[in-house]
């Protein structure tokens, strides 16, 4: 287990077997929807474009209407970061869960920032490197620990990495922060600076913080005996004259892709991720984004899974699909509108309906076609169903709506395709 931690260049490959949480459920909120009346949802879903970024943003607040800080300055960056933020945007697990061509877009505009040559020269002679830097995507070689794939690639964690190399004590140190009821793991390594894009390091102490406990707890590693197992060096190949993206490659060539500043869809992500801030993220985003071009919103058409709603599902599985409160939505070029829920063993819930503009940002949707699939058979239901689906933020990745009593949804754009209606 020690010797894990020694083999991964940016020692991220802790040793820790098990250590987890549930995320804290929102207030619950029972759905009054009967199927023998009509009432309300809201459902979403997209397709990828070549055309630029189209930001559609209404005004939405889950926090009574209040503005965020203002404290809370907006995150710019160039075209080509601008490349590297949209690929790694709803990449799982850090890049574990990665498909093929993701992986194969975010090393392209990796690839894109080096190539350029437009970053900081000489980076760890630049202020801009210190301080503490989350891990946003990494890569997955063959000789990387079990232990790094493994917990680096869970989302419910938050990874940094702090750099301060202009002390009397130079430290690189990554952390794992657990949630802020439980705490972290700290693990640290005495740092030198070896050229201008080089550090070097080696482990030397690490600790669990745990918020519920007045010390710390000393992490069982003998970094003493692992000689030269402890050591490694870290190479960053581009680091933004904004000091708010790095990317960097360890001694064994993994390659990590970090911020200081997150764009404000990957801090909606990590918040529903960890469970945490998920309403403030929202707000932020909706009230951050602006109007790019004019003209009315469309509703984006393609594949969007369900990330998170603002209401609980109940106990009716039945209930929670008709509602929007689990599975997949599709939205069709031709005005047509499909749930579709995975239920077990190959069966699943789908729903039929059409949507009709009724607004700059809203649609009246009818829902009137259910079955249970298994396969190419199916057994018709009689529901019905009609909402008003209101559209308070869109991209080619991440949709926000609102509907059936005020509940606020989520939805991840996941056939790899996006474009307007």
């Amino acid at each position: 287990m020690a010797t894990a931690i020694a083999k991964v260049g940016f020692g991220f490959g802790f040793g820790l077997t098990s250590l987890s949480s549930s995320p804290p459920p929102s207030p619950p909120r029972r759905s009054n929807l009967s199927f023998s009346r009509v009432s309300d949802t809201s459902f979403g879903c997209c397709k990828r474009r070549s055309t630029p970024l189209c930001l559609v943003a209404a005004s939405s607040s889950l926090v009574d209407d209040q503005q965020l800080s203002s404290s809370s300055s907006s995150v710019s960056f160039t075209e080509a970061e601008n490349l590297l933020i949209e690929a790694v945007i709803g990449i799982q697990g850090r890049g574990r869960s990665a498909s093929p061509q993701q992986i194969k877009d975010v090393e392209n505009a990796i690839q894109v920032l080096e190539a350029a040559q437009e970053g900081v020269s000489d980076p760890t002679s630049s202020s801009l490197i210190e301080g503490r830097w989350q891990l946003i995507f990494t890569t997955r070689p063959g000789t990387a620990s079990p232990i790094q794939r493994t917990f680096v690639g869970v989302d419910y964690f938050n990874v940094f990495q702090e750099v301060f190399l202009r002390t009397e004590d130079p430290r690189v140190s990554n952390i794992v922060q657990f949630s802020d009821a439980i705490g972290e793991l700290k693990v640290e390594a005495a740092a030198s600076i070896n050229d201008g894009t080089r550090i070097l390091f080696r482990f030397d102490r690490a600790a669990f913080s745990f918020k519920f406990l007045p010390f710390k707890v000393p992490y069982p590693v003998p970094f003493r005996l692992l000689g030269d197992e402890a050591k490694g060096w870290l190479d960053t190949t581009y680091l933004s004259h904004s000091g708010n993206i790095r990317i960097s490659k360890g001694n064994k060539g993994t390659t990590f892709v970090l911020q200081k500043k997150t764009d404000p869809r990957q801090r909606l992500l990590s918040a529903i991720s960890t469970g945490a801030g998920v309403t403030e993220a929202i707000d932020y985003l909706v009230t951050q984004t602006q109007l790019v071009g004019k003209g009315e919103s469309e509703l984006p058409v393609g594949e969007w899974q369900l990330l998170w709603s603002s209401q609980m599902e109940t106990d009716s599985w039945i209930e929670n699909a008709a509602n929007g409160l689990m599975g997949k939505q599709i939205v069709k070029e031709n005005g047509q509108l499909k749930i579709l829920v995975d239920i077990l063993l190959g069966f699943r819930f789908s729903m039929d309906g059409t949507f009709v503009k009724s607004g700059s940002k809203t649609y009246n949707v009818n829902m009137d076609d259910a079955a249970i699939l298994a396969g190419p058979f199916g057994v018709p239901m009689e529901m019905k169903n009609s909402f008003k689906l209101e559209l308070l933020y869109a991209d080619e990745k991440i949709r926000i709506s609102r509907g059936y009593n005020q509940i606020v949804f989520v939805h991840l754009c996941v056939d790899g395709s996006a474009k307007r209606k």
